[in-house]
């Protein structure tokens, strides 16, 4: 059937797959599903919850489920912001499973990002929290706190900032910060210091957070420690995103985008992609897709506690091929078939080896890049796969008339 020709594509055909993060509190778990369940009920089609660490289903083995029963799957996210999960590891798990789904057609979708319903659903966690407070209490000047988990990405943390500034516009708050648990500044101590500064009657943290578990509770003992520190002000926090109906009102949004093939990332503050001060040594897809290797198989090589679902054996060695449209051109997929090959017959290799979006090195190629180690093998054929294999892959003794470059 010619493609003028070709029958639209129908929802009776299509599964959604809502990836978490995943924790080793069954609870939050629970919630991803709830989620799932309220979004196929939405959606009216299949959406199952997968999760990238610490709890099972892994992406790879729900999309494996849902193979034989449709033919096409939609990942949507349920992450906040657009860090190292959404910038690299859902998409190296989408593009592994592509490779061993070729008749399945797979969309990855954005974040939950910033939405005007989310910024609303923060709006009532705030009133929620007035309403509790103490009637007497003069609670004319309200301040807000609005506190992440925090990143390593620059990219989400400003999100952070912009939604706090979003829930400040048009709205009678003396003032909303942003701050963050962990992992980067100002931390919630601080911030906290610094708006009892400004004396307000009332101070509500919003912990920006799905679900109800470990970093939340910290942010309700520093919102204790600081109401105790400063008596002239009233301070408490607030709860959760949870699973109110407005995540859903956005998840379904991330999924029109998906499968539209509509999604828009930010690419122009993206650490991989541009040189931010401060974090140059991330720029370059390559370096995107190392951090992403790297953090697969640290968990998959943690020894086995609790029967932690997602521990795995990981392999000794990832190897990645270029198949992009250049790498293609000159004859990466022949290279590819080559080295699976080479690999399934030898007695020693025990390596994983996937197709690879652009690396970079467009005309040098075909790409071939073997992690951890950091070899990129660069102007292969698919007799230069055998001597991969059975040299660098099996023995540790690196192809050196083939080395384009190391990391």
């Amino acid at each position: 059937m010619s493609e003028a020709t070709a029958a639209p594509e129908t929802l009776d055909d299509e599964a959604v797959l809502l990836v978490g993060h995943g924790s080793r509190r069954e609870k939050s778990n629970e919630q991803v599903r709830e989620l799932a369940g309220a979004l196929e009920s939405r959606l009216r089609l299949p959406v199952d919850a997968a999760f990238l660490e610490l709890a099972s289903p892994a992406i790879d083995e729900a999309i494996a489920g849902l193979a034989p029963t449709v033919s096409r799957v939609t990942v949507v996210h349920l992450s906040l912001f657009a860090a190292s999960h959404v910038k690299n590891d859902v998409p190296l798990a989408v593009q592994q499973a592509r490779s061993r789904h070729p008749d399945l057609t797979i969309r990855n979708g954005a974040h939950l990002g910033i939405h005007p319903a989310l910024v609303d659903l923060l709006d009532d966690r705030v009133a929620a929290v007035e309403a509790e407070m103490d009637a007497d209490r003069e609670t004319d000047d309200v301040a807000v706190v609005l506190c992440g988990r925090g990143s390593s990405d620059p990219d989400a943390n400003a999100d952070v900032h912009k939604l706090a500034r979003l829930l400040y516009e048009g709205r009678e708050f003396s003032r909303v910060d942003a701050t963050f648990i962990g992992v980067t500044e100002p931390d919630l101590p601080t911030t906290l210091h610094d708006v009892a500064k400004h004396r307000p009657d009332t101070v509500v943290v919003l912990p920006y957070m799905l679900g109800d578990g470990v970093l939340t509770e910290r942010i309700r003992e520093r919102t204790r420690e600081f109401d105790d520190e400063y008596p002239y002000v009233s301070a408490a926090p607030g709860d959760p995103l949870g699973t109110d109906d407005r995540l859903l009102d956005v998840l379904g949004d991330r999924w029109q985008e998906a499968r539209t093939e509509s999604v828009d990332m930010s690419c122009d503050t993206c650490k991989y992609k541009v040189e931010l001060d401060g974090y140059e040594e991330d720029t370059g897809g390559a370096r995107a897709m190392l951090r992403a290797l790297t953090h697969q198989a640290s968990h998959a090589d943690r020894e086995n506690v609790d029967d932690d679902p997602h521990v795995h054996d990981a392999p000794e060695k990832h190897v990645a091929v270029c198949t992009n449209q250049t790498c293609a051109a000159d004859g990466a997929p022949a290279v590819l078939e080559r080295l699976r090959q080479a690999a399934r017959d030898s007695e020693e290799c025990d390596a994983r080896i996937t197709r690879s979006s652009c690396l970079g090195r467009c005309g040098d190629g075909p790409m071939v890049a073997v992690y951890p180690d950091g070899v990129w093998y660069g102007g292969l054929d698919s007799a230069d796969a055998d001597r991969i294999v059975s040299s660098h892959l099996d023995r540790d003794r690196i192809v050196g008339d083939l080395v384009d470059q190391t990391l």
